[in-house]
């Protein structure tokens, strides 16, 4: 297993450090139309008044923390966003980050290790906001066998591992379909957590060569599992299939619990269930 040595998850984002130059008003405004919501549901939902909401925006009234943080809620805006709002409003980061291996992050540790171990012998990995692993099962160890040891160096990026020519990618058997899959995803990210971090490996990654559409091995757009897209990989001559999900923590109180995501493969087939248990028995 693989896990994360010491350090924040994610280091502050370019909103945070400039939030209290720009001011809360702008920001909110911000949110509010990337939500759709308009100044009257806002708030209708925050106890408020449109006009306040307006009067808000426009910097001709301070919000009280209470506000900032309900507007922020309302608004589902991230957990580092809603300190970067503060912080702007002329208050206090109300949300601790804490480092991964804080001693008060111990019954958190052992718990997502406990869950990653109690899937084997599925594939299953603990990543960060920027899909950097911070732990995995040897359900994803045996898939990384024979991937490039530089992409495997300590704190390895998910991202990397699948695209990467070197990493996974020239055995998933439909990559043009995956990397698809995972590039709308990370642009989603990046249009709600405005990370210059995760930008800038989006753009690394979708730079990777893709094989073309009739390379040898490649398998055509239309899968043979129907609800939902599969991952397909070779491994030691077989085909496994695999469909994917991703969990996340409940009302996070903390900067690193709120970016931590745990994804776990469950097999789409059943001669990838057998296999995988043949190799774990």
């Amino acid at each position: 297993m693989t896990t994360v040595a010491s350090g924040p998850v994610v280091a502050a984002s370019p909103a945070s450090r400039t939030a209290a130059d720009r001011g809360v008003g702008p920001l909110l405004r911000a949110w509010r139309e990337r939500r759709r919501v308009s100044q009257l549901e806002l708030a209708l939902r925050a106890d408020s008044s449109a006009r306040h909401i307006s009067f808000v925006e426009t910097g001709r009234s301070r919000p009280s923390e209470d506000m900032v943080l309900r507007l922020a809620e309302q608004l589902e805006v991230p957990v580092r966003e809603r300190n970067a709002l503060l912080l702007a409003a002329g208050y206090a980061p109300h949300y601790p980050e804490t480092p991964l291996d804080d001693p008060a992050l111990d019954a958190l540790r052992d718990g997502m290790e406990r869950l990653i171990r109690g899937y084997e012998p599925y594939p299953a990995l603990v990543v960060d906001a920027g899909y950097t692993v911070l732990a995995s099962n040897r359900g994803i160890e045996m898939l990384l066998a024979g991937v490039a040891p530089e992409l495997l160096a300590p704190a390895p990026n998910a991202m990397r591992l699948t695209l990467h020519p070197r990493g996974l990618a020239p055995r998933i058997r439909n990559l043009r379909e995956w990397r698809g899959h995972l590039l709308a995803q990370m642009e989603r990210e990046i249009a709600v957590h405005r990370s210059e971090r995760l930008r800038a490996l989006y753009e690394e990654v979708a730079a990777y060569p893709v094989p073309p559409e009739d390379a040898p091995g490649a398998e055509p757009a239309e899968p043979d599992v129907h609800f939902a897209l599969p991952l397909r990989i070779k491994h030691d001559g077989r085909l496994l299939s695999f469909v994917s999900s991703i969990s996340t923590f409940n009302t996070p109180m903390d900067v690193t619990v709120s970016e931590i995501a745990i994804e776990t493969f469950l097999p789409a087939d059943r001669e990838t269930t057998g296999y995988l248990h043949t190799l774990a028995g």
